[in-house]
């Protein structure tokens, strides 16, 4: 499950979602906001498909950062095969 970029969230949002959909310690939730701002995007969660679906659906579901105004909505999220997974990477 990879998380994407945007300019509609702070840190603290990405932090707080981090910690909260997937269990994450402080530590790693700064690594993924670190990612997403400097990638573009972060895997988050490495996993089956279903699990993987509902990962994403719950952070389509954490809602707009409240700290900003200009933010109308959650975080966008997809989930894509694993790299170098061989047959069958795509179900996780």
């Amino acid at each position: 499950m990879v998380l994407l970029d945007d300019d509609d969230h702070t840190y603290e949002y990405v932090i707080e979602m981090a910690q909260r959909v997937f269990r994450v310690s402080a530590r790693r939730a700064l690594e993924i906001a670190k990612t997403v701002d400097t990638e573009g995007r972060a895997v988050c969660l490495t996993t089956h498909r279903e699990h993987a679906e509902l990962k994403r659906e719950q952070v389509l579901s954490f809602g707009a950062d409240p700290r900003l105004a200009r933010s109308a909505g959650a975080m966008s999220a997809i989930i894509e095969p694993a790299a170098g997974g061989g047959e069958g990477s795509g179900e996780g």
